[in-house]
């Protein structure tokens, strides 16, 4: 390893969503936290994480660490903006990445239909290759053929190069070698190679993966380099890391390769801080829920764990595009504070995933922006201050948010305006919800065994809807929820994860060639680690197999202690397989055979992290000081008279009932009638939630 970390070193951490750009502050030496907060800037992102640096009175020449999440890398897929993008696989597979797996999740939807490809069929050429399935070489590759490709490749203007052989996760040879050809023909072009993101069988997954990477890849190496060029500027000589979609950290130099592994940067980082609250709460299982101006996402700690996945689907499940990497298991969807509220052309109402963005942003925020949104509904249901919203900052304009209802919703569907606001708000809770569903009753986990952690700017405005909806009792509030994904990534370590398909029945497993693939994934970790320069406090290695019943599709990932395969424990791996099976379908079956597919290790550099300071206690701090006023706030269909409370002036043991608002700076609480809340030691806003809005 390299070097250790310099005294009075600064770990900044940057988090940039479609409207704000968060910025969390860490003094490794004293322990102190610092936030900074600003408008997105969409034409030129360096300069909101400039001016949020700014504002949370840090500097980059006294950082050591540059932690960065961002949400660039799944937008570009998203919005369909990435790069003209051409597909090279081997020849007579041509067609795999549109065909698909050909799935129909709903028999009778009329309005079915599949997955639309990144790269158009006619930038996918052929390859005249072939490569066995253990990795011998059947035909060897036709380099005359691939430079003749090349000479299209250029006539066609193509910006990026997806390459997928044939069973390369076996034998890279050939990938590795058109790989080099097209960098000499196109030295300007983005190439990937599929065995570099993924060496697992399944070529519709691999192809699919990598054509991802090919696709955003000039759009994130451009954005990534002129943050890296830009912190440099300002005097920053530390490491440069960057969220991946595990939560873990990799360089900036190898994120600007390996692209798709952040497609949930910043949505992870938030998963991230939700377990290590959830340590220090000593909570086992807890929905992390975040909410901020474009989109609000779900995932979930379970049994101290935060849930990952093999393999994602990108886009929902109909037309979605599967991803063949390790991440957070998150569901998002496209509701935040500046999603639109629009009449369909059917004539109901619609909330999102249109957003107003930072630029012109919501009515109120009177920057031009004329659509009606949900903050807009918000600010008009009374629920957020027009004096002081980010800290009395940014005032908006109630007027301006009123008119847009108005126009837009009320007066089309004859509803009075307060009215028409709070069906804004009832449909983007009910889509809300839905993510909530998504990553717990659809996995077969009940929500109401769960406590909520929400975050995010809007997070607390909406968070008691979301858990009444649900069954959930408990919701909880972090300190700074506006700055909690960047908080996360403080908690974040180095990871990398390594799989390698190895197709072999347990009972016949040789134990020997398993350890030696084991051992050289680790190696391969180990040298990833050591290529940061940041130290880490320790190395971390973790075994895990895809194991499946002999006959079956699909398989389960199974942590593999060590000492299994020192032992050649056959028994009690089967044994851990079983048990991961009923866990995941409620059905095992020990007496039949079993075999293992793949072969994955993460190992992790463990980094110095933040503790959660204890505040002091109310001796002294009566509540009435953070008594702020009343206003008339919109519950449900009644209008209540409603307390607003400072948080900053609530320390550990204070209570309040509600119907009530808790004001900071970046996010607004909201208490419903029958609500309960208690600070505890670290202050965070534990909230009962009980009884119903009228």
């Amino acid at each position: 390893m390299t070097k250790s970390i310099r005294k009075n070193a600064i770990r900044l951490a940057a988090d940039i969503g479609g409207t704000f750009t968060d910025i969390t502050a860490f003094d490794v030496n004293t322990g102190s936290l610092v936030f900074g907060k600003t408008l997105s800037t969409p034409d030129k992102l360096i300069s909101g994480i400039a001016d949020a640096v700014g504002k949370s009175g840090t500097s980059f020449p006294n950082a050591e660490i540059f932690l960065h999440g961002s949400t660039i890398a799944i937008n570009t897929i998203l919005e369909r903006t990435g790069a003209k993008t051409a597909l090279l696989i081997t020849q007579g597979f041509r067609d795999i990445y549109e065909i698909g797996r050909v799935n129909r999740p709903d028999s009778y939807n009329l309005y079915f239909g599949k997955h639309e490809p990144l790269v158009e069929r006619a930038l996918r050429y052929e390859v005249k290759e072939r490569v066995y399935a253990e990795g011998k070489i059947y035909e060897p590759l036709d380099e005359e053929d691939v430079r003749e490709t090349c000479k299209k490749l250029k006539k066609e203007g193509v910006e990026a190069v997806a390459i997928l052989l044939l069973h390369c996760y076996s034998n890279p040879t050939h990938e590795l070698r058109v790989r080099q050809i097209v960098e000499e023909e196109l030295p300007d072009v983005f190439v990937s190679t599929s065995h570099e993101l993924s060496q697992e069988y399944r070529e519709f997954e691999r192809s699919s993966t990598v054509a991802a990477n090919a696709y955003i890849g000039p759009k994130v190496k451009r954005y990534i380099s002129e943050i890296d060029e830009h912190i440099q500027s300002e005097g920053f000589d530390g490491s440069f890391l960057v969220v991946q979609s595990t939560g873990g950290l990799y360089d900036g130099q190898q994120a600007q390769r390996q692209c798709v592994r952040m497609l949930e940067s910043g949505p992870a980082a938030g998963v991230i801080g939700t377990q290590a609250l959830c340590s220090a709460l000593g909570m086992s299982n807890a929905i992390a829920f975040d909410m901020g101006g474009t989109t609000a996402k779900a995932g979930v700690i379970y049994q101290g764990e935060a849930l990952t996945t093999g393999s994602a689907l990108i886009g929902g499940y109909e037309r979605a595009l599967p991803i063949q990497i390790a991440m957070m298991d998150i569901f998002e969807v496209g509701t935040g504070g500046g999603s639109i509220a629009r009449l369909a052309d059917e004539g109901g109402l619609r909330v999102g995933p249109q957003s107003a963005g930072a630029e012109p942003g919501p009515a109120c925020y009177s920057k031009g922006g004329e659509h009606a949104t949900v903050t807009d509904a918000n600010l008009v249901l009374g629920r957020l201050s027009p004096e002081r919203f980010l800290g009395g900052e940014m005032p908006l304009d109630v007027h301006a948010a009123t008119a847009a209802i108005e126009n837009q919703v009320a007066t089309p569907l004859d509803l009075d305006t307060v009215d028409a606001a709070q069906g804004i708000l009832n449909i983007a809770v009910t889509a809300m919800s839905h993510a909530v569903k998504a990553v717990t009753t659809e996995r077969g986990l009940d929500a109401g065994d769960f406590s909520m952690v929400a975050y995010g700017g809007a997070g607390p405005l909406h968070a008691c809807d979301i858990a009444r909806e649900m069954g959930i009792r408990k919701v909880i509030i972090p300190r700074s929820p506006g700055h909690f994904s960047a908080f996360g990534m403080l908690f974040s370590d180095l990871r990398y994860d390594f799989v390698r398909s190895r197709f072999t029945r347990l009972a016949d497993a040789d134990f020997d060639d398993l350890e030696s693939t084991f051992q050289e994934l680790e190696q391969e970790g180990i040298a990833e680690i050591q290529k940061v320069s940041t130290t880490p406090g320790e190395v971390v290695i973790n075994r895990a197999a895809d194991m499946r019943y002999v006959g079956q599709e699909h398989s389960v990932t199974v942590d593999l202690p060590t000492h299994l395969f020192s032992k050649q424990d056959r028994a009690g791996i089967k044994a851990r397989f079983d048990s991961v099976h009923d866990l995941r379908y409620g059905t095992c079956a020990p007496e039949e055979r079993s075999e293992i597919v793949s072969l994955r290790v993460t190992v992790t550099g463990v980094l110095i992290k933040p503790t959660l300071n204890v505040i002091k206690p109310t001796k002294g701090d009566p509540i009435g000081a953070a008594h702020r006023g009343k206003r008339q706030v919109r519950f449900g269909s009644s209008v209540r008279e409603t307390d607003t409370w400072d948080r900053e002036k609530l320390f550990k043991g204070h209570t309040i009932e509600g119907p009530a608002l808790i004001e900071e700076h970046a996010s607004t609480t909201v208490l419903h009638p029958g609500d309960k809340l208690e600070v505890d030691q670290y202050g965070n806003l534990i909230v009962t939630v009980e009884g119903r809005t009228s």
